[in-house]
């Protein structure tokens, strides 16, 4: 095979020589995950003013919260394989322009119901971009320590989008209505587009076989109808329609392993998840991003609707986590070398678990260097394990089926983020709603106030002076208990997930990448 793609093709070896234009290649991949990442955390900051205008319900907010992740997560598979047979840069471009098209209609909701829609067809469109990313880094940086320092820049643009987005996201808030945090992807998404049909080289598997559309079919069942079955669960309890759903997405996964160990070309290699490092450090991220973003959804509401700050003053507060992460990212590969894979990614763990332990002791009037220092030692430490764990996850697999396995790699993030906030977030719900109204609050106060916080911020600004600081007083306590006990869960969760890392990467080392 001849051309960009067959350059792209040909079996690494040691004296390969390095593909010119790489690191301005990288530029554009990562400009596609600070898209993302940007997206991500712009809407914990628009939640308050979403809720004033559309009013959902609390299970509304929360389908508002994690659809997208939800959406993300069912079709991450099937669309990293689907890069591996079209090519992953002409994948990566058509998601970006739909993911800037789908934006204007976030952007423009007008109710609770659209605006869900409008976020699971951005998860539609965001299936398409971080596999793609990750699989063009495999395929682009053939040495390992340049491979190293390429997911350590990407891992570090991942957290400059969650620095970006609520410094950005909060001017635009104190300037603009809560749609103007969907437009700013658009020109990212420009400059995405025009940059990358000229920088980015084209790659696929050579033989990749046909996309068997039944496997699609059942990967998207079964994850989608197993994360709602847990999400419902937990907010009303196990009725009949949600065991249905739960089982229905077991069954939908089970044959679609099944089905995938018989297929010749299958949509996902079900070996890969023999090799330790691999499936240890897919474990890890899922469960990782399970314990905190339930903390993370939650925290932008506590910053401005119990402690009072602006939109761009609460986006400034999460400054640390960011400058952590960016840091520790740049420094993973160095480090992971110099002491070993499985101290890093567990000593990484194990600072998150300690800093969400902390926060078991918030309170409504904390102050900021507590919860500064707290988000700065989650921010390292999420900088250093998620980095190390993408390059052990790419570096366990061939290059051509580096599309499916960063899709696994980001099916698990995706898959911890929807079940983190449904489960964290069910906890901060179904204890908020149970606190108690003051006497003489009308009975239509009393039920928007119990539907979220900024329902009772709403509710509040219609009552008497009295009544509207006893409701607001009580409504906060309530919040902040929930993300106490959330947050305590959380750091059960990233301990023990520090410990598996310790024992399943045990030997794993990032120079043994395949073919070289």
């Amino acid at each position: 095979m001849t051309g960009t793609n067959g350059r792209a093709l040909i079996a690494e070896a040691p004296a390969e020589t390095p593909r010119p234009g790489r690191w301005l290649a990288l530029a554009v991949l990562a400009l596609a995950v600070l898209l993302v990442a940007v997206d991500a955390t712009v809407l914990g900051l628009a939640t308050p003013f979403l809720s004033e205008d559309l009013r959902p319900s609390g299970t509304q907010l929360l389908w508002i919260g994690d659809v997208y992740s939800f959406v993300i997560a069912g079709l991450l598979v099937s669309m990293g394989s689907l890069g591996d047979r079209i090519g992953r840069k002409k994948l990566l471009l058509t998601g970006a322009v739909a993911f800037g098209a789908v934006s204007v209609l976030n952007a423009y909701a007008t109710s609770p119901e659209m605006m869900i829609a409008a976020r699971a067809l951005l998860g539609v469109a965001g299936a398409t971009l971080m596999p793609s990313t990750l699989a063009l880094i495999r395929n682009i940086f053939h040495d390992p320590k340049e491979r190293s320092l390429a997911i350590g820049i990407w891992g570090a643009m991942a957290s400059a989008g969650a620095a970006v987005g609520p410094v950005v996201g909060g001017f635009l808030l104190g300037h603009f209505w809560w749609g103007s945090v969907f437009l700013i992807n658009l020109p990212v998404m420009a400059v995405l587009v025009l940059v990358g049909i000229k920088l980015l080289p084209e790659s696929r598997d050579p033989s990749p076989g046909p996309w068997d559309l039944l496997s699609v079919v059942l990967s998207m069942t079964g994850v989608i109808a197993v994360v709602y079955a847990i999400k419902e669960g937990a907010t009303h309890g196990l009725r009949w329609d949600v065991a249905a759903a739960g089982a229905v997405g077991v069954l939908a996964l089970l044959w679609f392993v099944r089905r995938q160990l018989t297929l010749p070309s299958p949509l996902l290699d079900m070996r890969l998840f023999h090799h330790r490092g691999f499936s240890g450090a897919v474990l890890a991220d899922l469960l990782t991003v399970l314990g905190l973003s339930g903390m993370v959804f939650f925290l932008s509401q506590f910053l401005q609707l119990v402690q009072g700050r602006s939109p761009l003053e609460a986006g400034l507060a999460e400054l640390p986590a960011a400058v952590g992460a960016v840091t520790a990212g740049l420094l993973a590969g160095r480090a992971a070398r110099r002491f070993s894979v499985r101290s890093v990614v567990a000593g990484g763990l194990a600072a998150i678990g300690v800093a969400l332990a902390v926060l078991v002791w918030l309170q409504s009037d904390t102050a900021y260097p507590v919860l500064g220092a707290t988000l700065l030692v989650v921010g390292v430490g999420a900088g250093f394990s998620f980095t190390v764990t993408a390059d052990v996850i790419l570096s366990s697999v061939p290059k051509e089926q580096a599309g499916a396995a960063s899709a696994v790699s980001e099916t698990a993030y995706e898959l911890g983020a929807a079940l983190g906030i449904a489960l964290l977030g069910s906890i901060v719900t179904g204890v908020y709603r149970d606190f108690t109204v003051p006497a003489g609050v009308p009975a239509a106060a009393a039920g928007e106030a119990r539907e979220s916080l900024g329902g009772a911020v709403e509710a509040s600004s219609a009552l008497p002076a009295d009544q509207a600081t006893s409701l607001l007083t009580s409504a906060q306590d309530a919040f902040v208990d929930g993300l106490q006990i959330a947050s305590g869960v959380g750091a059960v969760v990233l301990l023990a997930t520090a410990v598996a890392a310790w024992f399943l990467l045990r030997g794993q080392k990032l120079e043994e990448g395949y073919g070289g």
